[in-house]
């Protein structure tokens, strides 16, 4: 855990933010490293606390660079019976949308360097969210990576209807506080490879 200040302007928090992103991205490959089994331990960790009913959409992430492996949990999801989904940046200053995925299905490249499923998948919106994250609190804020496409993703989804959100990334990549502006959404849990942190389910 490392420590961070709550800015008070939106220059301060965009500064304390990159701050934070270049110091959690280092860590992230460290924990990484020592951590080769952490998507089994996420896998494990959500099946023994949630059971979406079948044909729950979930969007899930296609790892990158060194973030934890979530296709074990993928996997399992779509075995399960529920419809999993892969997030597909729209434009720049638009929500995602997110397209039908399923283990063996082509993918293709996607913004940022992601693997997305073909245009031709089915677009389907999403019942609950695995979020990917470079760091969090124990407020279930957390830090992505600058785009601010989930934060716009929830707040139109929540918007609408009542959808779930878990952050999904290392235990070690926790915070003392994440610097967080009005635009910053909560996420309704935090999954780990050791432990979850959650609200009121």
């Amino acid at each position: 855990m490392f420590p961070a200040s709550d800015p008070v302007d939106s220059e301060g928090l965009a500064s304390a933010k990159k701050d934070m992103r270049r110091k959690a991205t280092r860590l992230r490959e460290r924990l990484h490293g020592d951590a080769p089994n952490a998507g089994a331990g996420i896998a494990g960790r959500f099946s023994a606390a949630w059971t979406p009913a079948p044909g729950t959409a979930v969007s899930a992430f296609w790892p990158i660079r060194t973030e934890p492996d979530t296709r074990p949990l993928m996997c399992a999801l779509h075995a399960a019976g529920c419809t999993v989904l892969l997030p597909v940046v729209a434009g720049r200053d638009r929500p995602l949308v997110f397209r039908a995925w399923a283990p063996d299905d082509p993918l293709e490249a996607g913004d940022f360097g992601v693997r997305v499923p073909r245009s031709s998948a089915p677009v389907l919106e999403p019942d609950w969210l695995l979020v990917p994250l470079l760091a969090w609190d124990a407020g279930r804020y957390r830090l992505g990576y600058g785009g601010g496409f989930y934060d716009m993703t929830l707040s139109a989804l929540r918007a609408r209807r009542a959808v779930r959100a878990i952050g999904v990334g290392f235990d070690g990549l926790q915070v003392d506080r994440v610097p967080r502006g009005p635009c910053d959404q909560r996420l309704d849990a935090v999954l780990t490879e050791s432990r979850i942190v959650r609200g009121e389910d």
